[in-house]
């Protein structure tokens, strides 16, 4: 067993965990539409760079357009979730929350895949939503937007990865890269117009930052997928958690309450254990979770799987 993969994977998480406190600084001057405009703009010679080495030849007219459309939506209201959250949450309690991203997959992919989820995966999305409420504490705490904007992401970036495993065979990687850089950089720079604000020279290099970063970790996370199996690089992710307590706690000053610990605690062990049913014995037929890689909240996104498959061809 090739274990390489999981040390790539641990630096591509702790790089995304760089992009995301990157986001919190700007957050506490600048509205999300503002950050995802100009890290999306910073984005897209980045992402060319990707799609430059792409020889499968066509045109950029979805085969699936409503799909497409679909997913360039829920990819779009992903990034500015995330982006939002980032800025008015705790780092350990937006990544808590994100986790739940596993089991709203398991969920989409019956109706959207036609999976079929036995007792094991159902008790473990069951575990997961108890474990949500904990982190929540409905009734004892307010729940505020950024919680709400924090449990979007996870259903936005689920409902986004289970389309492209339903058309990403058949659409070209160009479509479904291009698409949400384009709706991000139309409809947040539109929206941005009513929140704009002047930007000095260091916090727009602050913006330039979170797409190279956003941009180096998905390009570390290839070298992951192509070292090891998706089982040994997936459950990396939950490592942000870490990086998430360091942070809060140097930077921030934040601190990691009783209930945050315990609820993300049966989060990240539900996601576990539906990871570990889909590799080993499960009856999953799409592998949805595994097949999750990429990391959608950030402007600087791209789709993983294409470029693994094209590496191990070589």
């Amino acid at each position: 067993m090739n274990i390489t993969g999981a040390f790539y994977a641990l630096a591509a998480f702790a790089v995304f965990s760089t992009h995301d406190v990157v986001i919190k600084f700007l957050g506490g001057t600048y509205a999300p539409f503002q950050i995802i405009f100009f890290s999306t703009l910073f984005s897209f010679p980045l992402v060319m760079f990707m799609l430059i080495r792409d020889r499968s030849e066509g045109h950029l007219r979805p085969v699936h357009p409503w799909w497409t459309l679909f997913r360039t939506l829920a990819a779009m209201c992903n990034t500015l979730a995330a982006f939002y959250a980032f800025s008015v949450l705790p780092l350990a309690q937006v990544y808590a929350l994100i986790f739940a991203t596993p089991l709203v997959v398991t969920i989409l992919s019956i109706p959207v895949l036609g999976e079929r989820v036995g007792f094991h995966r159902w008790a473990a999305v069951v575990m997961g939503l108890v474990g949500v409420l904990v982190v929540l504490r409905p009734g004892s705490t307010e729940i505020t937007p950024g919680h709400l904007a924090a449990l979007s992401c996870a259903g936005f970036g689920a409902f986004a990865s289970v389309v492209v495993r339903k058309v990403g065979r058949e659409e070209r990687t160009a479509v479904l890269m291009l698409y949400p850089l384009i709706a991000n950089f139309l409809v947040m720079g539109l929206a941005m117009t009513f929140f704009y604000k002047p930007l000095p020279l260091m916090d727009l290099g602050g913006i330039g930052m979170v797409s190279i970063l956003g941009f180096s970790g998905g390009v570390i996370l290839i070298f992951a997928y192509r070292a090891s199996e998706a089982a040994i690089v997936a459950p990396m992710q939950y490592s942000q958690i870490i990086w998430a307590t360091i942070f809060g706690y140097f930077i921030f000053g934040e601190t990691i309450d009783s209930p945050t610990v315990i609820g993300a605690g049966i989060i990240i062990l539900s996601g576990l254990y539906i990871v570990f049913r889909e590799s080993h014995g499960g009856h999953s037929e799409n592998t949805p979770v595994l097949r999750t890689r990429s990391r959608a909240s950030s402007a600087a996104s791209f789709r993983i799987s294409p470029f693994v498959r094209r590496g191990k061809l070589r």
